[in-house]
């Protein structure tokens, strides 16, 4: 199935961190070989923990999430994803996933499902290796993340959230003028960085009154990059950008 669009359904897949290293030929197989494309509304849960999953999903429009939830129903964000990531290719081997998945904003996916990925894996090496290489990104960014729960005060965590968010949608075309849409809520960046939402919406005023960053009406502006990447002890290597 293809979609309706002069684009490639994988356009952004891989943009910025090693696409020009797969070929034509392979760009057309993951394109001939997609399942579908759907629209998602926002806050919909695609994949609970523990549910049998057939599928993998690249996201192509908006914003998306894995979280877990504590016994009092208190939500961890552990990841956020940006169009051109997969969300779930981890769940391919693994067949259940050990926490949710589900969108922040409205969202555009396409689904491949896990036998024609076990074609690929089966009969496309090179290709096997880059949908790898794809996950093993998502490990460089799982581990940055404790990194800075664990080491960073509340002003730098939020200051690496934010440049980190920054780099990964610049790669993707979506960052023009050091601004960048980011349909989060307050509640969300308290979530994904371990601080309460009163503790968030205090760093982001003394951000914005340091001059070095504003998040407002769901809208980032980078005001002073060297100094928010001081701050947060951003350093993007981990993101493979270039590669």
């Amino acid at each position: 199935m293809r979609a309706d669009t002069t684009e490639r359904v994988t356009d952004k897949f891989l943009r910025g961190r090693g696409r020009h290293r797969l070929s034509e030929e392979e760009l057309t197989l993951l394109d001939q070989t997609m399942d579908r494309v759907r629209d998602l509304p926002n806050r919909h849960t695609l994949v609970r923990a523990g549910d049998r999953v057939r599928t993998s999903t690249l996201l192509l429009d908006g914003f998306m999430c894995r979280y877990m939830d504590d016994h009092s129903g208190y939500r961890q964000l552990v990841a956020i994803h940006v169009p051109g990531d997969f969300v779930d290719l981890h769940a391919f081997p693994m067949e259940r996933l050990d926490h949710d998945v589900a969108t922040l904003s409205p969202a555009r996916i396409a689904s491949w499902t896990h036998d024609t990925l076990e074609e690929i894996v089966e009969t496309r090496p090179h290709l096997t290796r880059m949908l790898w290489f794809s996950t093993l990104l998502d490990a460089s960014v799982h581990r940055e993340w404790i990194f800075r729960m664990g080491r960073l005060d509340a002003e730098a965590r939020i200051a690496h959230f934010m440049c980190e968010l920054k780099v990964r949608l610049d790669m993707v075309g979506m960052v023009e003028n050091d601004r960048f849409l980011l349909p989060l809520k307050q509640a969300d960046v308290a979530e994904a960085c371990g601080l309460t939402g009163v503790h968030v919406n205090r760093v982001l005023r003394s951000l914005r009154e340091r001059e070095l960053m504003i998040f407002r009406a769901g809208q980032v502006t980078i005001v002073n990059w060297k100094q928010l990447t001081a701050l947060g002890q951003f350093d993007p290597a981990y993101l493979r950008g270039g590669l």
